[in-house]
């Protein structure tokens, strides 16, 4: 047996390497067929990872008889607890745009908008490219069957010439395009050279799946899997609001009651009054990550100097996963807030933080600014706050420690991972801003009263209209609400003299 030939192993050792948390695993190697000639050909797997971003599964196929090659990379971990969604501007004459690398998911969809273009995620599997790389395999699959095209159908073969032309361009940075990433499973990714610093030509968002995206992931909860409980109304036995309720929920009783009798009076007191964390209400809900069944604890709280807010928290017993949120009670603010913290001693590190999903994070002395929604809504303190920024630009930026970066590359995210434990270490003063334009953002005094902390500061500002767009108030429309709400509260006597 030759020294560099592919070891051969069976499927339980890749089951057992997928599964470890530090591997180093064999070529896996398995005959095949080729769907070209239909002879027999070769494909190899090999298990590796990502540092700082997924296990990967790749898979090389190969035919000695007609040549035909191809590979494919699957992720060998789980979907993610929200789906990501890249954008990426790329001008015309930029040549370093093309060379950003790509992992698209076999979930994943690309789309060009200008030249009304979309990759489904059937048409060009998971797989490990560049942004040149992603068009070029487009390019070669339209011209795959054109000859045939031409002789059955020729307008059809005619329109893709005009259309190749304007991929063509694209691809070869003559013409600015936009470069659109999704994936519902949030395990694609495109890199980001400017990284730890934001990237201009970059945005990244994170949302929640819907149900339909969770079906395609093949994730659909059993609606059959209920709590037994009393028949409803019209005899059926699906839903029940008589189900028994767990310990430390104590407050969602009367919130159920209330909804059985439709009394919407009683639904607001019961379920957003204020309630102490022994009064817990519990509800069934769907698990972010395997979609299956579980229960998520909410209560409501006032919290000193800010305002009322709703905790919530969720575990999953089937696979583990745990999310714990916050959610601003009450009405939306009228102006946004800007929240600055000089940190100068280990005291300032204590500080609690509530951080929403709506407040960008911004520290001057590492040059370093997160846009709203980067890191979701947290509840931690200031040193926590530092420590999740480091973990999060590590997973977002997959390639941090791969063989393909260059060494000006991995000295700057040395450098980095290194100013982030002086601010931790408070070698010198810092500077953190919370700016949230909902105003839903918090840091913790230090002293008895907020008058007399000054290391903080709080700014509140009007809106602007582009942020008021984002947020979607410039379309939201009350003013049947208004009307409602005020038609209630007329006297009786004022209702008589007006009939």
């Amino acid at each position: 047996m030759e020294a560099n030939a592919p070891q051969i192993v069976d499927v339980g050792s890749v089951v057992e390497a997928i599964s470890a948390d530090d591997f180093d695993a064999p070529l896996y190697e398995v005959e095949s067929l080729c769907m070209r000639c239909r002879e027999n050909g070769t494909t190899r797997f090999l298990l590796t990872v990502i540092p700082h971003f997924r296990k990967i599964l790749l898979s090389a196929f190969e035919c000695p008889h007609c040549g035909e090659r191809n590979n494919y990379v699957q992720f060998a971990g789980e979907i993610q607890p929200k789906g990501c969604h890249y954008v990426l501007d790329v001008p015309s004459g930029d040549k370093k745009m093309f060379n950003r690398q790509v992992v698209k998911s076999e979930a994943a969809t690309i789309k060009i908008p200008e030249l009304e273009f979309e990759i489904p995620p059937e048409a060009q599997r998971g797989s490990l490219s560049t942004v040149e790389g992603i068009l070029a395999r487009a390019i070669e699959g339209l011209e795959t069957l054109q000859e045939e095209r031409k002789r059955v159908d020729p307008e059809t073969a005619e329109a893709i010439d005009k259309f190749l032309v304007k991929l063509r361009a694209c691809a070869s940075g003559e013409s600015h395009f936009t470069f659109i990433l999704d994936d519902p499973a949030g395990n694609s990714f495109i890199e980001n050279p400017c990284a730890p610093s934001s990237d201009p030509s970059l945005t990244i968002k994170f949302y929640e799946r819907t149900p339909e995206q969770q079906a395609a992931l093949g994730y659909v909860a059993d609606t059959s899997q209920r709590e037994p409980g009393v028949e409803n109304l019209d005899g059926s036995n699906n839903v029940s609001l008589a189900q028994e309720e767990p310990h430390g929920s104590v407050g969602a009783r009367a919130g159920r009651r209330a909804i059985a009798q439709g009394n919407s009076a009683e639904i607001a007191d019961s379920l957003f009054r204020y309630s102490a964390p022994e009064e817990v209400m519990t509800f069934p809900s769907t698990c972010g990550a395997c979609a299956a069944s579980c229960v998520c604890r909410m209560f409501v709280t006032n919290i000193p100097y800010f305002q009322e807010v709703i905790v919530m928290a969720s575990t999953c017993d089937s696979c583990g996963y745990r999310n714990s949120e916050v959610k601003p009670g009450g009405a939306i603010p009228e102006k946004g807030k800007k929240i600055v913290v000089r940190v100068k001693n280990v005291r300032d590190l204590s500080r609690d933080v509530i951080k929403s999903d709506t407040a960008s994070v911004v520290i001057p002395e590492l040059e370093l600014e997160l846009s709203s929604g980067t890191l979701g809504g947290l509840v931690t303190t200031v040193e926590g706050l530092i420590s999740k920024i480091g973990e999060s630009l590590e997973r977002v930026h997959g390639f941090t420690f791969g063989d393909s970066i260059d060494d000006d590359k991995r000295s700057k995210w040395k450098e980095f991972q290194a100013k982030i434990e002086q601010l931790k270490r408070i070698e010198e003063p810092w500077t953190l801003i919370l700016d949230d334009a909902l105003s839903n953002s918090f840091v913790a005094p230090v002293t008895d009263e907020m008058k007399d902390d000054a290391q903080l500061s709080f700014e509140e500002y009007e809106r602007s209209w582009e942020q008021n767009e984002e947020l979607g108030l410039n379309d939201m429309d009350t003013s049947a609400g208004d009307a409602a709400y005020e038609s209630a509260n007329v006297e009786p006597s004022e209702k008589a003299n007006d009939a």
